[in-house]
């Protein structure tokens, strides 16, 4: 990928078997004697202070290996300088520590001579350790003073390459040792409504956050609401941008409300196809004149839901919508997307579904249409190959727990509706409920003490990378809580350890441009998740239109078997900081895992290509995409001798591919005679194959030539009339 030094439209490079790092344990030394007077505070054991901060160093072997991969946690990454005498790796601990230790894991490429170095301010550096018959490998080094920047100092190398460290941790002790460990639980903070049958104003608080949030789509609010288990009357939930509303039981069917929960569309005329950002979950329905309202696009999940009667896509007036997904839910009645351009349901159970404008694709639906692709344009999988729902919260008598579905292979229907839902419940006393003015630091340390996040509704700007090391973590968001990067640093990383479960929450770039902003797995991440993957589900990434923003890759897979379940990766045309070159954003996904499955992948606007798929075994159930508007001209977006940038490639590495429900649609409003020559592009290999797909010129803003590679009718001959050209399959 660009953001670790790949050129963009060649394979990465081979991955690197992994070496056997031999773990090293280091026990705590006992506190002192307790005096015979009454007991004092116990001084604080040392802690790991140096992953996931700033690291610089004297150089660097190649755009693969940053100062910052010694420091980040992943032991399959790492950091390398040129070869010459001396160099250096430093860290900034960010504020002043009581030193205890350095561990370092050196790679093949050690030193022989070097010092371990301590400075208060970056400049006057004292020596804590020196060596000159370093021996490489795994090394613990007793260390003591106070310092905030520790440095390693390698002046002699043990071989004719530089010197490379896979991890270089510095542990110690903050203010004085005195601070106590980070506490799970509390509270969930303001912008958390709980009601419960017997609250008073239910309507009117509903009704007031409604009218901060309906047009907000840019704003700063964010809400949940939740519903204790029970029955509530004569509702109307209307829900705006950033608003989430759900139920606290651990069944849809334990909480129900009589009344509806609406999107709707009279904040843009009639128009919804900027209705984003929003949730409705775990709740049961009776809509009151029989059809609930859910009129969305994209960024707008419909979980684990059950609607006692119809369910209508499309805004009042029948304008147009660009959603939408749904998944383990129930409906009673018939679904109605009407002016939807497309749709994805997974895992659930409709009463019928009554028609299609361009793509509206199930995958382990009960009752949903045959596949009849493209009139109607309907594409049907008996089965989710691989599904595990999204975490939720929920209580459990009077105690919050989050509930984390299992895994299901072969899905077919919802999770709850026959049965006792399996899975895991974790109370919330091992979470730390992070609320707005968090750090960073404090994020990781909690992190690192092995609790779990639950972001409140908010926005949380972080100076450093988010690190999750630990398998099984949960990070869960309520009220679309958004994540925004600062001086161009990675928002999150997940290391390559079994079923991290990524939920609820946006990436926003920030106006340094960052590399990358969610990476899944380091560079080189071999390890097996078969049997308990990693999820990312809800988790949405926008650069630019809050604001200027700049990110060169939005999401890295590097992790074989993960499951991406319903993303939006956008790069704004719309809002405010949105331009060509204002909000640069050049790759959209980029998967170097294999065993990867997307269900309900929306990926749009980007400068170059949108999805890469470099990793083998990958399958895509359901595609959305739109090329950047903004292309100036056809200079802007030319690749070599290819016009325009694929909306999904697969690298001519790859042998085996399968993806369904696919489309991509161009606009380019700066100038309609761009010519795209294809909407995806893959290797012609018996393993590598595609259904359902299709592209569309938007009233003749530019056309495509092809659908894939050089197959499929151009839309030049619709002209305006936006009518797409379709592909049953390829090859």
């Amino acid at each position: 990928m660009p953001a670790l030094g790949i050129p963009p439209t060649t394979s990465p490079p081979p991955r690197p078997v992994r070496k056997g790092l031999v773990g090293v344990m280091v026990t705590a030394l006992a506190a002192a004697l307790l005096a015979l007077t009454p007991a004092t505070h116990a001084e604080a054991a040392p802690t790991l202070l140096s992953q996931g901060k700033q690291a610089t160093a004297s150089s660097q072997e190649n755009g693969g290996t940053p100062a910052s991969a010694a420091v980040d946690g992943d032991p399959g990454t790492r950091w390398s300088s040129a070869a010459a005498d001396p160099q250096w790796i430093r860290v900034d601990l960010g504020a002043p520590a009581a030193l205890d230790r350095v561990e370092l894991s050196w790679e093949t490429a050690y030193a022989k001579a070097y010092r371990i170095e301590l400075s208060s301010n970056g400049n006057d550096w004292s020596t804590a350790y020196s060596t000159t018959t370093g021996t490489g490998g795994n090394e613990t080094l007793g260390i003591s003073g106070t310092a905030r920047y520790v440095r390693v100092l390698g002046t002699t190398r043990a071989t004719g390459y530089g010197y490379s460290l896979w991890e270089f941790k510095v542990f110690g002790t903050t203010n004085g040792g005195g601070t106590g460990p980070i506490q799970g639980g509390g509270d969930l903070g303001p912008n958390v409504h709980v009601f419960d049958p017997s609250t008073p104003g239910i309507q009117a608080k509903l009704d007031q956050v409604f009218q901060q949030q309906e047009s907000a789509q840019f704003g700063t609010g964010r809400h949940a609401f939740f519903f204790k288990p029970g029955t509530y009357n004569n509702l109307n939930a209307q829900i705006g941008f950033y608003t989430q509303i759900a139920g606290l039981g651990l069944r849809p069917d334990d909480t129900t409300i009589n009344g509806d929960v609406t999107v709707d569309a009279g904040w843009f005329n009639g128009n919804a196809t900027q209705n984003f950002w929003r949730a409705a979950e775990n709740l049961a329905l009776n809509p009151v004149n029989g059809t609930n309202r859910w009129a969305v696009s994209q960024a707008a999940s419909f979980r684990r839901m059950h609607v006692k009667g119809g369910l209508n896509l499309a805004p009042d007036g029948y304008g147009w919508a660009s959603g939408g997904y749904i998944a383990d839910s129930k409906i009673d009645g018939t679904v109605g997307p009407y002016s939807q351009q497309q749709w994805y349901t997974r895992d659930s159970s409709i009463g019928g579904w009554t028609n299609g404008v361009w793509n509206m694709t199930f995958s382990g639906v009960e009752g949903a249409p045959a596949t009849s692709f493209p009139n109607p344009p309907y594409t049907t999988l008996d089965t989710t190959p691989v599904s595990r729902e999204k975490p939720f919260l929920y209580l459990d008598g009077n105690d919050y727990k989050v509930f984390v579905p299992a895994k299901r292979t072969n899905a077919r229907g919802t999770t709850w509706a026959n049965g006792t839902p399996q899975g895991q419940s974790i109370p919330l006393s091992q979470f730390y409920v992070v609320k707005p003015g968090a750090t960073a630091a404090t994020i990781n340390a909690a992190l690192e003490q092995g609790l779990h996040l639950l972001f409140t509704p908010g926005v949380y700007h972080v100076d450093r990378t988010i690190n999750v090391n630990r398998a099984d973590t949960v990070v869960l968001g309520l009220g679309l809580a958004t994540i925004i990067p600062d001086n161009g640093v990675t928002a999150m990383k997940v290391a390559d350890v079994d079923g991290v479960k990524l939920a609820g929450f946006l990436i926003d770039a920030g106006p340094v441009n960052s590399p990358t902003l969610l990476e899944v797995g380091g560079q080189g991440a071999s390890a097996d998740h078969a049997a308990n993957p990693t999820t990312v589900q809800d988790v949405y990434v926008r650069v630019g239109g809050a604001g200027p923003g700049k990110a060169t890759t939005s999401i890295v897979v590097n992790s074989d078997d993960v499951i991406i379940d319903h993303t939006w990766v956008w790069r704004a045309d719309h809002g405010a900081g949105v331009g060509w070159e204002t909000n640069r954003a050049d790759y959209g996904v980029r998967v170097n895992g294999d065993d990867v499955l997307a269900t309900g992948l929306f990926v749009e606007h980007f400068n170059k290509f949108d999805v890469e798929w470099y990793g083998e075994r990958g399958r895509t159930i359901f595609y959305q995409n739109e090329k950047a508007y903004d292309a100036p001209n056809q200079a802007a977006i030319q690749n070599g001798s290819t016009k325009g940038y694929a909306a999904y490639r697969v690298d001519d590495s790859v042998n085996t591919h399968e993806a369904w429900g696919l489309g991509s649609y161009c606009n380019f409003t700066s100038d309609p005679s761009i010519r795209q020559e294809h909407g995806f592009q893959a290797p012609v290999k018996p393993g590598v194959k595609f259904h359902s797909l299709l592209v569309v010129s938007l009233g003749g803003m530019g056309h495509y030539e092809h659908v894939i590679n050089g197959t499929g009718a151009s839309t030049v001959p619709a002209g305006t009339s936006t009518v797409p050209s379709t592909l049953v399959s390829f090859p």
